[in-house]
């Protein structure tokens, strides 16, 4: 062979199919995280690159030429560039990260590629959490460390193939021994007060609340099934028809929506007076919104820290919720709210935009015209006429037109809260009533196993606000009176048929149960920030573990772990070498015989002396030192029929006579 160049870098081996397939399988599981948070096209495109590399690697190894791979790497950049407007940012950057991973395949051959790529595979995989921390996407983000390990061993000499599953067994059992020193680190690894990346939270909030209502709003909302907020109560939660957390109250109607009117116009106002017969006190852990309202049991008596009550008794925080909030409340559930109507709240109260549902305004007048002053029996016409009416509660309704109202009470005659709230409050307004829609949850699930209220994202509620004499602002829920299930039983029991699965009792208990197992891992997981570390070995009798006290733990509990897993290697039983045990039973038969191995003899060189000392069984001798050198250093893993016959043959050799 001639001598490599100088300068020149020896040609390396390329990797076998099964390091091959490992390694599409790890980037497949990496596209597949992150396929829900990219577009649906670079899902598609990605997954067929991915999946005709795989197909034509196995047809024939060899790298990708750059002429391809080049014009790739420019359409990726671009279509990022052409979906977010650049490649920074949370999105834009995971985007891009996962199709240079996939890309990434199109050049891998060696070992060396592999190990880069898998380096840059678990990277991803750990972006995956800046969208979701949740418990089971750190699990799912977890076991994508399995065929990424396992690819890495495929790489060691003498792997020989095996099933899949017997495949990731060793990474399984990997993960499992590094989970003490993870939990160590967890817990011990100083923690900064904000993101190392700085990254920002979810940009899209989920709870569907938000500073303006249309009716139809609420759709997509209205299934959906994950928690908004849990809320706990000190002593016996209130029962379920008082059950209203207030987030928006809307004065502004502008024929088709309603908005919330920024408090800060028209200068700052006090929050108007209440009077209160009873309250109850409670606090309300909350997902992250993006947004700055908190909502609260209805009617709230003050703002939890860093917020501030609003003059129409909203709580809205000094910034966005970007991340689960806890705060307590004490509010008012028998109460009067405002019992002096002011000149402004009257004129709000009342304004209604021209030349929009002239059907309603006249039902509206004729109400007033039959009822004069009495404003109680105007409410009641209104709820009657819904209760009577033929109204349906349906999640899907038909569409509205310019004159939303009108079409919803005298032709549709289906909606869901946004329209019920909407069409009474404009009823009211037409027929001389100040009134107002307010918006936030109702209901929830009081879960029994962790004494607190569950409130999902499927709760999200509107109702209306009348103003009468002597009683100031009152809840109205015109939806109950189509629906009454909705306000006793929730927005699933309200949809009747529509949500039969989700109604479940099977499913509804799993749900439940299931739930506090989240809500343990966002107060002891994704809750275990900065200020909960320091006060870590409070129970020891140390105020707040500094920087200094948590490094020092972390050395010392390091250093023990280390210890353990040494003392381990070295105190546990070794594997069984069958070979070997064969070979020292031949050697003690020889022994007994006055024919002992010496020491640094190696077996080749003894069996030769043996077969000297018993010339009359020299063949039989040199067949089993000849079996075993074969077994031992002409196979990775000696065959398993080829080691039973060696060790049958030591079994049955006998020494008949030796030669002094």
């Amino acid at each position: 062979m001639s001598p490599q160049p100088p300068g020149k870098k020896a040609a390396q081996p390329s990797i076998d199919a099964r390091a091959f397939d490992l390694l599409s399988l790890t980037m497949a599981f990496v596209l597949g995280l992150h396929a829900m948070h990219l577009p649906w096209w670079l899902d598609v495109a990605l997954a067929s690159i991915l999946g005709w590399r795989w197909w034509q690697r196995r047809q024939r190894s060899g790298r990708v030429p750059r002429w391809l791979k080049l014009p790739l790497l420019a359409l990726l950049t671009l279509a990022v560039i052409a979906q977010y407007g650049g490649i920074f940012g949370r999105e834009p950057g995971a985007a891009l990260a996962v199709g240079l991973l996939v890309l990434k395949l199109l050049e891998t051959e060696t070992a060396r590629d592999v190990r880069v790529g898998i380096s840059f595979a678990c990277f991803a995989l750990m972006t995956a959490l800046l969208f979701d921390q949740g418990l089971v996407s750190t699990t799912v983000v977890a076991l994508g460390l399995l065929p990424a390990l396992a690819t890495l061993r495929a790489l060691e000499p003498g792997q020989r193939p095996a099933s899949l599953p017997r495949t990731l067994l060793p990474a399984l059992a990997l993960s499992t021994a590094a989970l003490p020193l993870a939990l160590l680190s967890f817990l011990l690894v100083p923690r900064l007060d904000s993101p190392l990346w700085g990254a920002p939270s979810q940009a899209q909030a989920r709870t569907g609340l938000s500073e303006s209502m249309s009716p139809g709003n609420f759709t997509d909302l209205l299934t959906d099934d994950h928690p908004a907020m849990r809320v706990s109560f000190e002593g016996l939660p209130p029962p379920a028809d008082l059950r209203y957390f207030r987030a928006y109250v809307m004065w502004n109607y502008d024929g088709r929506s309603w908005r919330y009117i920024d408090p800060g116009q028209g200068g700052a106002r006090a929050p108007v007076p209440i009077e209160v017969d009873a309250s109850i006190q409670y606090q309300i852990s909350l997902q992250p919104t993006q947004q700055r309202v908190l909502p609260t049991l209805d009617v709230p008596l003050q703002a939890p820290a860093q917020a501030r009550l609003q003059p129409d008794r909203e709580v809205m925080a000094d910034k966005p919720v970007s991340d689960q909030l806890s705060y307590q409340l004490r509010s008012a559930w028998r109460y009067r709210l405002q019992p002096t109507l002011d000149e402004r709240s009257l004129r709000l109260g009342l304004r209604l935009p021209a030349g929009f549902n002239p059907r309603t305004l006249a039902l509206a007048a004729q109400w007033r015209e039959r009822y004069g002053d009495d404003r109680a029996a105007i409410v009641r016409a209104a709820l009657n006429l819904f209760h009577d009416g033929g109204f349906r509660y349906t999640l899907a309704p038909a569409p509205l037109g310019r004159d939303a109202v009108d079409d919803f009470l005298f032709a549709t005659h289906e909606g869901f809260c946004e329209h019920y709230s909407s069409a009474f409050t404009v009823l009211m307004r037409a027929a001389g009533i100040p009134a107002r829609v307010v918006t936030g949850y109702q209901g929830g699930y009081w879960n029994k196993y962790g004494n607190y209220l569950l409130v999902r994202y499927s709760d999200a509620h509107a109702w209306s606000e009348v103003w009468l004499a002597g009683r100031g602002w009152v809840r109205i829920d015109p939806t109950g009176a189509v629906r009454p299930e909705r306000v006793s039983l929730g927005a699933a029991a309200a949809a009747g048929d529509q949500l039969a699965w989700y109604r479940n009792d099977w499913l509804q208990g799993l749900r439940n149960r299931w739930d506090i197992v989240n809500r343990w891992w966002d107060k002891g997981v994704i809750g275990f920030d900065a200020l909960r570390q320091r006060g870590l070995l409070t129970p020891f009798g140390i105020g707040e573990a500094d920087t200094a006290i948590l490094g020092m733990l972390l050395a010392i509990t390091s250093v023990l772990f280390i210890a353990i897993g040494l003392a381990w290697a070295l105190l546990r039983r070794q594997p069984r070498d069958p070979l070997r045990e064969a070979l020292r039973d031949l050697e003690r038969k020889l022994a007994r015989k006055g024919i002992a191995r010496r020491p640094a003899e190696g077996p080749q060189h003894y069996m030769r002396r043996a077969a000297r000392a018993l010339p009359g069984q020299r063949d039989e001798l040199v067949k089993l030192m000849n079996s075993y050198l074969e077994l031992r250093y002409a196979h990775a893993e000696p065959p398993p029929e080829l080691r039973y016959a060696f060790q049958r043959a030591v079994r049955d050799f006998r020494v008949v006579n030796v030669v002094k």
